[in-house]
């Protein structure tokens, strides 16, 4: 007998939902303070850009209720609950300029950075905001055709 899908698998992913990871399970003492970074996390994701989306993806039985995904003309980053960590990671970070030093892991790749944060470690949330709205920009840039952009910056320089 063939097993039905859960409702919502076939698009693979969920509205965002808030609280711990796992919403089923009671939050215990040690993931409290993942939680309340994702949470943090959240809200300088929303500041730095209010059209923003957050969706839930890959959801998976170690993982029901997915991964927060936060998009805007593409995927911006993810953020991701570990033992030790809570990660954010950038789909084109390795696109983008890190003057304040973000960016701590992940470094190698040649389109990802992440984000490593430990517990009682603090976030710049002025650089975290500009880092949002830088990568927003370049999925905005690289979503635009090369035709388009050859003709602009024509144009600029007749200008």
């Amino acid at each position: 007998m063939a097993k039905k899908k859960p409702k919502g698998a076939a698009s693979g992913a969920k509205p965002a939902i808030d609280g711990p990871s796992r919403p089923s399970e009671e939050s215990k003492p040690s993931e409290d303070w993942r939680c309340a970074m994702l949470s943090e996390i959240r809200g300088l994701i929303q500041e730095a850009d209010p059209k923003i989306v957050e969706e839930r993806k890959w959801v998976k039985p170690t993982n029901p209720a997915g991964v927060p995904v936060w998009s805007h003309a593409g995927i911006v980053c993810t953020g991701e609950t570990y033992k030790q960590v809570v990660k954010v990671t950038f789909f084109k970070g390795a696109a983008l300029d890190d003057p304040q030093g973000l960016f701590n892991s992940s470094l190698e790749g040649n389109a990802r950075r992440a984000i490593d944060l430990r517990e009682g470690e603090t976030l710049d949330a002025g650089a975290f905001k500009a880092m949002i709205q830088a990568a927003v920009a370049e999925n905005i840039r690289a979503g635009i055709p090369k035709s388009r952009v050859r003709k602009s910056r024509a144009q600029a320089e007749r200008d």
